[in-house]
């Protein structure tokens, strides 16, 4: 294999010059929790579009949800500060990762519709379903989400806001994104005459089905409703050329774009998208490029997702030249490249075994600011780690951190100990106690592999102090939650 060149300069350093930005914020409310930074209340009324992408920072990097519930609050209660109706769906994503802090989401909600009723929303609704489905018992969880759905329907009536077809259609979705299609479709037929479906409703259900794996009931289910006048669209033809495509029946799916047409049915996006994704299973690269070059000539513009599908095909078919050249496009085109860009052209190299191919698209990752998401990041750190270069995996920790992002606790078990094994022992413990200060308890597992590395040095005050750090982490954890419990 041939070896990883040498690591840039962190770009940690520069940023510091640079006004506050969404990573920055981040990183000043975890460090100053529970307290909020007065620079935060100073910034966020004069530019209240920050909002959600800083919940979405903290989302996405795993950080813990009292510190945003408490600034979300203390938003909520500025006279004229217009709180974003996007916001509360991601602070509710945020309370749910806890089943501790699940009560805190209906909590809120029901305290919403005399103060602030635009934040009344089917997104916030779905994050709301979904966390009553999860924080339930396996038995009692039908009738804990049936329960949420009819308080929210309260809750909307006296907020004035309108409760319809779009709500019904986000209760299916819940149900559905878990393979629980009976139980959706008996929701279906409990509320279709208060809550009349559309098509989107029926497409739910069809989604539901094919996520399931039931092709066959997916089948049924499509003709008896067409029989009873369901016209399917678009989304219905692209939902069973998706199941078609996965099990292996790419062909009898590219029947049914034909047959669209013949219905004087428009491709759309998702089609070719859905088409060329189907190729890449068959590991057919070309013919998964002509379909992008079709949709091309039909006057459909290609977004990123579709570049990402076509990327997909190039790494199944081990043609990863192709797929760098098609990130190249990319750029030229101004397609911004996106985790799944990423995570696609890491994994093709990886599987190759190479680990330059790996180390030019850390780099480019690096240079442009990105922030990967958990799953490539662990990828990162697994592959540098593995291959005896954890001093890229600690550049790769020191680059997240100062981008005001916790990285994942498994993340810290990886590093830890590729950095112990290397006899970095300082390195390891000064990450360690780096996620102790952002508000996360690093695992077991990482506090017994540094604790026994201190041992063999001697080290006995350091163990003795991250052991408080870590009793002193999850005492504070819990002590907010019962703050938070008994303001609410």
């Amino acid at each position: 294999m041939p070896a990883l060149l040498p690591p840039p300069p962190p770009p940690r350093a520069a940023s510091r010059l640079l006004a506050p930005t969404v990573p920055h914020l981040a990183r000043l409310l975890l460090t100053h929790a529970p307290a909020i930074p007065p620079l935060l209340t100073a910034i966020l009324p004069a530019s209240p579009s920050l909002l959600t992408p800083l919940l979405s920072h903290l989302l996405l990097s795993h950080s813990p949800p009292l510190p945003a519930l408490t600034l979300f609050r203390r938003l909520l209660d500025l006279p004229h500060f217009p709180v974003p109706e996007t916001s509360l769906p991601v602070l509710l994503r945020l309370l749910a990762r806890s089943r501790r802090h699940a009560p805190l989401s209906f909590q809120l909600l029901d305290s919403l519709p005399s103060t602030h009723p635009h934040l009344l929303s089917v997104p916030a609704l779905s994050v709301l379903l979904s966390t009553s489905l999860c924080a339930s018992a396996p038995g009692a969880s039908y009738a804990a989400a049936v329960t949420s759905f009819e308080s929210a329907a309260a809750a909307w009536a006296r907020a004035g806001r309108s409760f319809g077809a779009s709500e019904l259609n986000a209760l299916l979705r819940v149900f559905c994104a878990r393979g629980r299609v009976a139980e959706a479709r008996a929701l279906f037929h409990r509320y279709r005459d208060a809550y009349p479906p559309d098509t989107r409703t029926f497409n739910t259900l069809l989604l539901g089905f094919k996520e399931a794996g039931h092709a066959q009931a997916l089948d049924l289910f499509y003709h008896d409703a067409v029989l009873r006048g369901f016209v399917p669209d678009a989304v219905s033809y692209c939902v069973r050329m998706d199941a078609l495509c996965k099990k292996g029946r790419f062909l009898d799916a590219l029947h049914l774009l034909d047959e669209m047409r013949d219905k004087d049915c428009t491709p759309t996006l998702q089609v070719y998208t859905t088409l060329i994704y189907g190729a890449g299973i068959a590991r057919d690269a070309a013919r998964a490029r002509r379909l992008f070059d079709e949709m091309e000539r039909s006057g459909v513009a290609p977004d990123r997702g579709a570049h990402n599908a076509l990327m997909g095909a190039y790494v199944r078919a081990k043609d990863l030249q192709a797929g760098m050249a098609l990130m190249g496009e990319m750029e030229r085109r101004g397609i911004g490249l996106d985790d799944v860009t990423y995570n696609t052209m890491l994994c093709g190299f990886r599987r190759v075994g190479d680990l330059e191919g790996i180390w030019k698209i850390y780099s480019k990752m690096v240079s442009s600011g990105f922030m990967p998401r958990t799953r490539t990041t662990m990828l990162l750190m697994k592959v540098f780690c593995e291959n005896g270069r954890p001093d890229l995996g600690l550049e790769l920790w020191d680059y997240l951190i100062g981008k005001g992002c916790v990285p994942h606790r498994h993340a810290l078990d990886v590093l830890v100990t590729g950095l112990c094994c290397r006899d970095v022992v300082a390195e390891a413990y000064r990450c360690f106690r780096e996620m102790i200060e952002m508000g996360m308890a690093p695992t077991e597992r990482a506090f017994g592999v540094l604790e026994g590395f201190l041992k063999k040095k001697r080290e006995f005050g350091k163990i003795e102090e991250i052991r408080q750090m870590m009793k002193a982490a999850q005492l504070e954890e819990h002590q907010n939650e019962e703050e938070e419990q008994e303001a609410a």
